[in-house]
């Protein structure tokens, strides 16, 4: 199984829980762990490559010429963390079936597990550092759903979001560190970048680039200052704690560290930042660790402090320490994962989790007891378990390390926290199992079904033989992964628990003695705890979030106050600015062109166009008015396209021009036809100056590149060299819409009919919604012309009509060679439909429709992408074109191109846009002249003498559909 399909199956798998909800909540677990299963199988098919030191890859080429590409590979870090990830996730699958209780929606809980799982796995796999990153900002996605999965808790919501905040910002940090460290070493690819030691630690950008990766790393890894969002995220449901606070999600922060070891750490750098953020995490956590009440919060913030350790250890720089951090990677998923679900355990059988009202639980859940109290002596450090020896070498590395010349603070720092850690573990044990059976549980306790404690147990298991044999279960997994961190082959000396009498051994002693005199000292120290002021995080992260809050709504109210005039006006001011920026700091080159001679055509046009303009500056309150003189504008720059030999601009621009005002007009119809006097002179003056200046600019600019040649070969000149060769077609615009820049074009497309379905959506809430009371309310504000249907124009579009659908065909077939092409045939025929519409009416051309725009729509960005997607099959990048010759009998040789299949999707898609917005357009013209006849009619009914002449006015439609009653009176009177 390739890297690339173990990645997507937790996606894929994803689907299966919603779907399969009704079911039962088994066959919805069973399913999650069915793909979980699957995927770890498919991992473990390459382990015996891995542990012979090789590297599996999977390559799939997205966007080589940025760098953007979907490449995995599965190394020796990746394999132990993905390991974790699935081998943990498989064991939070079977807990969670049993944990979770029937009200609440396991079906999307374990869609949220698998999404969150399927991102986890892809970073770890990743060999591209910006998939990597796009993988890691799904993590914080993914986590947010599964935080506040229980919507009803407030504080799952703000644990939620405060996670999404903190991880976010971070993950914006490292964006900006990655794509410098992908610049420094000249590729995105990680296998790549890992080969630039020299050159990364060398470069000036190596110390912006280890802050902004590192900002993303400590905060997803919960390091000091970031530490406070962990245990607020414990709001979430244990299963989630269990996996996303223990083995996984915490784990990101140290996998990144681990994976950009070799380039980035050995430096002073590192070392400073690292280290100590590690060591000072590990100190502070365990130290509140210790007087939290609440379980989760205990194991919360010991989390926050094993976190620590592990980038401590990373933060040494030394291939020893590497192996310790990697060792203990894997002893804290199994230790912790396990003492999460044990606490959710005692949560779900005696409904508190609060270490003060439990206690003598070992008598009423001896097997719950027995897997807790064997995790957390392991998290203590206590020998034969596995937490003891990934400690020992913890401190036998701080023991020898030296910080600004001090040799004694680190080993004195890291003994404490040791302290520490044994003393929140012992109390964890003492305070929630041991002690007299108490008769006030909210619940009276007993052990769950096998179902909820097997997970556990099965980590508990593994603590203890890692712990008795730690070579044989451990040794040549943590010797895998830390030859993949120090990136070379690493001789790891035996793990074992007796190294004789040493410093690290020593300082074990210490802590295991310290431990148990905090705990015999409890009460007083708590008294003394709770009367210290400290800093409360959460208030201090509300306080900044606030404080941002309100600065974000000064500045939008200051800048987004809805005035489009205002936000041109500022575009247009910065566009100058920057642009006056760039002509100043740059050179400008010979000119090395002569003027085109000026024709009296050109004379002509241009004063046509800038009269026409100045008219719309001074007629522009009378809005019909504008909108013919635009349209003449527009029409003067088709005609300027095709003097400048661009037929196929001038075809575009002439047809945009024409659907567009049949568009314009109908929306204008619900507008005021004239608009009043709303600016001072004053800013009339400034805009104007403004505008002139910005025309100037833009005009200069122009004139100097027409004059100037360029330096360097430009890409139109590429385009017309390689229009044939490459996309088969001597129309050189059209092979670049449909071949060269087809991504654009299809991405137009499919913009352009969201457009058409927000414009049919608005018409109908209008139409259909509260909003229609503004129909209601509508009045015309002009005369409406006595003939709805002029003859003229009715003959004249029923006879064009098959004429402009076969010009369209034309244009459509002539387009890869000739001026033409897809866009340009889809808005021939769409002013052939318009026109129908204006022509007859509505009713009548609606009533002979015969195709669904919507579908035209969908069938279009259907045939443009199934066209694109074609060339995979022949080992092509996406929209790659193929062409070719074809003779049939009695015809001519000619050219069949695949790009007309996507030029069919451009076709279609444009037809169906512009006629469903047409419609939606039309429809509320059409309801909202009923509702006038309406008002009309209620008029007339209350004149008796007007009854009758209503009476005989009364039509319908052509299609059959009665019109209300007419009001003629007034006419009738002046008659």
């Amino acid at each position: 199984m390739s890297p690339a399909l173990i990645a997507a199956l937790p996606f894929l798998g994803a689907l299966l829980p919603g779907l399969l909800i009704r079911t039962g909540r088994t066959n919805t677990a069973f399913a999650a762990g069915l793909t979980t299963g699957l995927a770890l199988l498919g991992l473990l098919l390459h382990l015996p490559e891995v542990l012979a030191g090789g590297v599996v890859k999977s390559q799939i080429d997205w966007l080589p010429a940025i760098g953007l590409n979907a490449h995995f590979m599965i190394d020796g870090l990746g394999m132990l963390f993905a390991t974790l990830i699935l081998g943990i996730g498989l064991l939070i699958i079977l807990y969670a079936r049993y944990y979770l209780v029937k009200t609440d929606p396991a079906g999307q809980f374990y869609t949220y597990l698998l999404l969150f799982q399927g991102a986890m796995v892809g970073i770890v796999l990743s060999d591209n550092i910006l998939l990597l990153l796009i993988f890691w900002e799904l993590t914080s996605l993914s986590s947010f759903l599964l935080i506040g999965f229980w919507k009803h808790l407030p504080e799952g919501r703000q644990g939620a979001r405060m996670a999404l905040t903190v991880t976010g910002l971070g993950g914006l940090s490292m964006i900006a560190g990655m794509l410098i460290l992908g610049h420094i070493a000249g590729s995105y690819n990680i296998s790549e970048i890992l080969q630039h030691r020299e050159a990364i630690q060398s470069s000036e950008l190596y110390l912006p680039a280890l802050l902004l990766i590192l900002g993303g790393a400590f905060t997803k890894s919960a390091q000091f200052p970031f530490h406070f969002w962990l245990p607020h995220a414990m709001a979430a449901p244990t299963p989630v704690s269990a996996y996303l606070h223990s083995a996984t999600m915490v784990k990101a922060g140290l996998f990144l560290m681990a994976r950009l070891w070799p380039v980035l750490a050995g430096t002073p750098e590192w070392f400073y930042i690292v280290a100590t953020v590690g060591l000072v995490t590990m100190l502070i956590g365990a130290k509140i660790a210790i007087f939290k009440d609440d379980l989760k919060a205990l194991l919360a913030f010991s989390t926050v402090s094993h976190l620590g350790l592990i980038t401590f250890l990373l933060g040494l720089g030394t291939k020893a320490a590497a192996v310790a951090a990697v060792f203990h990677i894997v002893n804290h998923a199994t230790f912790k994962a396990a003492l999460f679900m044990s606490a959710g355990i005692v949560d779900h059988e005696t409904h508190t989790r609060d270490l003060s009202r439990l206690g003598g639980l070992r008598h009423l859940m001896p097997i719950t007891a027995t897997i807790a109290t064997l995790a957390a002596l392991s998290m203590a450090g206590i020998p034969l378990f596995n937490g003891f020896l990934s400690k020992e070498m913890m401190l036998e590395e701080a023991a020898h390390t030296v910080w600004a010349g001090v040799p004694w603070l680190v080993p004195a720092v890291a003994a404490l926290a040791a302290v520490f850690s044994a003393a929140y573990s012992f109390r964890f044990i003492q305070h929630g199992f041991f002690g007299p059976v108490r008769d006030d549980y909210p619940l009276k306790p007993h052990d769950p079904s096998f179902g909820m404690w097997a997970s556990p147990a099965f980590l508990v298991v593994l603590v203890v033989l890692i712990g008795l044999m730690p070579m044989t279960f451990a040794g040549w997994i943590v010797e895998m992964a830390a030859n993949a961190v120090v990136g070379g082959d690493l001789h790891m000396h035996p793990i074992k628990h007796w190294h004789g009498f040493t410093p690290a051994l020593a300082m074990s002693l210490v802590a295991v003695i310290g431990g148990l005199a905090i705990l015999a000292g409890f009460a007083p120290l708590k008294r003394l705890w709770e009367a210290t002021p400290r800093p409360e995080a959460k208030a201090i992260f509300d306080a900044i979030v606030g404080v941002a809050a309100r600065a974000a709504t000064a500045l939008t109210a200051g800048l987004h106050n809805g005035a489009m005039a205002r936000y041109l006006m500022l575009f247009t001011l910065g566009a100058l600015g920057a642009g006056v920026w760039a002509w100043m700091g740059g050179t400008q080159g010979p000119v090395l062109r002569e003027m085109l001679p000026v024709t009296p055509v050109a004379v002509v046009g241009w004063l046509m166009a800038v009269v026409a303009t100045g008219c719309v500056i001074a007629f522009h309150h009378n809005r019909f008015l504008a909108l013919v003189l635009i349209s003449i504008v527009g029409l003067i720059v088709s005609i300027s396209f095709l003097y400048l030999s661009a037929p196929d601009l001038a075809l575009t621009q002439i047809s945009v021009e024409v659907v567009t005002a049949v568009l314009m007009l109908l929306a204008l119809n619900f507008l005021p036809k004239t608009t009043k006097v709303e600016s001072s002179k004053l800013k009339i003056g400034f805009d104007a100056t403004v505008a002139i200046a910005a025309g100037l600019a833009v005009g200069g600019l122009i004139y100097a590149l027409l004059m100037r040649d360029f330096a360097f070969p430009t890409m139109a000149a590429y385009h017309l060299a390689k229009s044939y060769e490459l996309g088969g077609g001597d129309n050189v615009v059209n092979v670049i819409l449909v071949d060269f820049r087809g991504y654009d074009t299809y991405g137009e497309v499919t913009v352009l009919g969201i457009a058409a379905l927000s414009i049919f959506a608005l018409t109908e809430a209008l139409l259909n919604g509260t909003a229609s009371r503004k129909l209601i309310a509508w009045r015309p504000d002009m005369v409406r012309g006595g003939d709805k249907h002029p003859l003229i124009l009715l003959v004249a579009t029923r006879v064009m009509m098959p004429i402009a659908l076969l010009v369209g065909v034309f244009i459509f077939l002539r387009g890869h060679n000739l001026p033409g092409g897809g866009f340009i045939a889809g808005l021939v025929v769409s002013i052939a439909l318009v026109m129908q519409y204006m022509a007859s009416g509505f009713a009548w051309t609606q009533a002979r429709q015969k195709v669904y725009y919507h579908a035209l729509i969908a069938m279009g960005v259907l045939a443009a992408g199934v066209t694109g997607a074609g060339a995979w099959f022949n080992g092509m990048p996406f929209l790659t074109s193929d062409f070719g010759y074809v003779k049939l009998p009695g015809l001519e040789k000619f050219e069949l191109a695949t790009a007309a299949g996507f030029d069919l999707g451009v076709f279609l898609g444009v037809v169906g846009s512009v006629m469903l917005a047409l419609g939606g357009l039309s429809r509320l013209a059409r309801r909202a002249a009923a509702m006038d006849e309406e008002r009309g009619a209620h008029i007339v009914a209350e004149k008796p003498e007007a009854r009758e002449v209503a009476a005989a006015a009364s039509v319908a439609y052509p299609d059959g559909t009665p019109l209300p009653r007419r009001w003629l009176a007034a006419r009738e009177e002046k008659r």
